[in-house]
C-alpha cells in the first residue's frame, strides 16, 4: 500500500498573502517503489549573526573557561576560529566600529556611509543556489536585529547585495518581524465578516489547519500532534509580539508597539541610552524566537540577525546571572563615573588592557555570547530535527562574527586582527567541535567557506593570490 505523502513545500495559505510553512514531517519523506523511503535534500541556508563590540583576541585564548562559556553547550556543533585577520577592511581615518563591522561577512572595507564594499556570504550563497530567485512563498532575505546606534548602516545591517547595497529592510521590532514573515491580517471596518476575525494569522488558515489535524488528514498521529504544537507555538509568539487585547468581541484593540526606543530616539545625538538588562533581553529573545521560527517554517533561508550594533552605546543596568550564579551587576554610568557617551559600555573596550582583569568588559562580552547562544539553541531542539536526522542548526551555515579584535583605536593592525568568528557545520561541510587557531586572512576564510558551500563566486580582488584554509573543512 502506498503511503500518503505531502510535499516539503506544502504551506497553509491565508488572507493577504499570509503563508505558514509546515515543520518537517515524516510524510514529507520521498518514497519509491523499489527502495525504502529516502530523505529529501535539506535546503541550503546561510545566515550572518552579528554582535557588537567584539571579544578581544587575548581573552579568546581562555576558551570556554572565559567569556566563551555560554557557547560551551553548543561546542560540538560549532567551529570557533581564532586569529582571523580583517586588517584589509581598514579604511584610513575611520575606526573599526564602522569598517570592521562592514567587513564582517564581506571581508571588504566599506564603500561609503550606507554601502558595504561587496556582497555578504549569505547573498553569494543565495545567488549560487537560487539564481532565478526563491519560491514565491519565501522571504528572499530576512534581516532583523535589536540595536540602538544608528549612524552608518553597516553598524547594524549585515546582509549585502553584489553592489554593496543592503539586501533587505531591517526589521527591528518583534511586531514588524512577525508581519514580515507571516503577513498582516487587515481588519476592514466596512466588512462585518472580516471584522469578526481576531487579529491572528492563524485564524485565516483555520480550515486548512482543521483538515491537516482532522480525521481526513494525510498525516499520521505523530505528525498531526507535531503540527498542532507547531501552530500553537506560532500563536504564542504572535501573542507575545502583539500583546493581543480585545476591545470587544468583534474588534480587537490595535497592539502596542515595542517598548524600547527605536529610530532616532534610540540614538539621541550618538550619546547613548539608558536601558535595563531585562528590557534588552526580553525584546531580543522574542525577536530571536521569531527569527528562528521563520527558519523552522521554511519562510527564510538567507539573511542576518544583529544583537547590538557596532560601537553600540548603551548605559546598561541590572544583575546578570548565568547558570545559577551572579556574573556581574551592570551599572555602566556609575562604574565609569561618567554621563552621556562616556558612560556607555562602549568605553570598556577602549579601556581594555590585557594586563588587567577587565571585569566589566568580560561581563558584557559573556552576556552577548549568551544571547547569541540563545538564538542558536532555538534551532537545535527536538522540534528542529530534519529529514537527515540533524537539527536545523547543524544543517545551516550560521556565521557568527563582530567588528573588532581589540577595542583600542590606536593600532588598526591590532584592532582588526583576531576578530572573533564561529561557524556551524552546514550539514557536515565544516569541521565542528573545536576551537581552531586558523591564523588566516578573513578573505581566505570566507572564500574557503563559499567554495565549500558550492558558491563559485569568490570575494575580493580577482588577481589576488588566495589561500585555501583547508583546516576548517570536514
Amino acid at each position: 500500500m502506498k503511503s500518503p505523502r505531502i510535499d516539503r513545500r506544502t504551506a497553509l495559505k491565508g488572507l493577504g498573502g499570509i503563508t505558514i510553512g509546515l515543520p518537517f514531517l515524516e510524510e514529507m519523506l520521498v518514497s519509491t517503489a523499489a527502495a525504502a523511503p529516502q530523505a529529501p535534500a535539506v535546503p541550503v541556508r546561510a545566515f550572518n549573526v552579528f554582535f557588537g563590540l567584539g571579544v578581544p583576541a587575548p581573552i579568546q585564548t581562555e576558551g570556554f573557561e572565559g567569556v566563551l562559556e555560554p557557547l560551551k553547550p553548543l561546542a560540538d556543533k560549532l567551529l570557533i576560529m581564532r586569529g582571523v585577520d580583517q586588517v584589509r577592511c581598514d579604511q584610513k581615518g575611520i575606526n573599526a566600529h564602522f569598517d570592521g563591522a562592514s567587513g564582517a561577512f564581506t571581508a571588504e572595507p566599506p564603500n561609503g556611509e550606507a554601502r558595504a564594499g561587496g556582497p555578504s556570504l549569505d547573498q553569494v550563497i543565495r545567488k549560487a543556489h537560487h539564481p532565478n530567485g526563491l519560491p514565491a512563498d519565501q522571504v528572499p532575505t530576512l534581516v532583523a536585529g535589536t540595536f540602538f546606534r544608528r549612524s552608518r548602516v553597516s553598524r547594524y545591517v549585515h546582509s549585502y547585495n553584489e553592489d554593496g547595497t543592503v539586501a533587505a529592510m531591517m526589521q527591528e521590532t518583534p511586531r514588524a518581524l512577525f508581519e514580515r514573515v507571516f503577513g498582516v491580517v487587515n481588519v476592514a471596518d466596512d466588512d462585518a465578516r472580516t471584522r469578526r476575525l481576531k487579529l491572528s494569522v492563524l485564524d485565516t488558515v483555520v480550515n486548512q489547519y482543521q483538515f491537516y489535524t482532522g480525521q481526513r488528514s494525510p498525516l499520521g498521529a505523530a505528525s498531526r500532534a507535531r503540527l498542532s504544537e507547531h501552530l500553537d507555538r506560532i500563536r504564542e509568539y504572535e501573542q507575545r509580539a502583539f500583546a493581543l487585547e480585545q476591545q470587544r468581541a468583534d474588534a480587537p484593540k490595535m497592539p502596542p508597539r515595542s517598548e524600547l526606543a527605536h529610530g532616532g530616539a534610540a540614538d539621541p545625538g550618538g550619546e547613548g541610552i539608558d536601558i535595563m538588562l531585562e528590557e534588552l533581553r526580553s525584546e531580543w529573545r522574542l525577536l530571536a524566537d521569531l527569527y528562528a521560527l521563520a527558519i523552522q517554517t521554511d519562510r527564510a533561508r538567507f539573511g542576518s540577525i544583529t544583537f547590538l550594533a557596532a560601537g553600540e552605546r548603551i548605559r546598561l543596568t541590572g544583575k546578570y546571572e548565568y547558570d545559577g550564579r551572579l556574573i556581574h551587576e551592570f551599572n555602566d554610568a556609575r562604574q565609569l563615573n561618567a554621563s552621556g557617551s562616556q558612560g556607555c559600555s562602549h568605553e570598556w573596550w577602549h579601556k581594555f588592557n590585557e594586563k588587567k582583569d577587565n571585569q566589566q568588559l568580560r561581563a558584557h562580552a559573556h552576556m552577548k555570547l549568551n544571547e547569541v547562544a540563545y538564538f542558536m539553541s532555538r534551532l537545535d531542539g527536538p522540534d528542529c530535527v530534519e529529514a537527515n536526522g540533524r537539527t536545523i542548526l547543524e544543517n545551516t551555515l550560521l556565521t557568527i562574527s563582530t567588528e573588532s579584535g581589540d577595542g583600542r583605536h590606536n593600532d588598526p593592525k591590532r584592532e582588526l586582527s583576531g576578530v572573533f568568528h564561529a561557524i556551524t557545520g552546514a550539514g557536515g561541510r565544516f569541521r565542528t567541535g573545536q576551537i581552531l587557531d586558523v591564523n588566516a586572512e578573513g578573505l581566505d576564510v570566507y572564500n574557503t567557506m563559499l567554495e565549500t558551500m558550492g558558491a563559485g563566486r569568490p570575494l575580493g580582488p580577482q588577481k589576488r593570490d588566495s589561500r585555501v584554509v583547508d583546516a576548517i573543512r570536514a
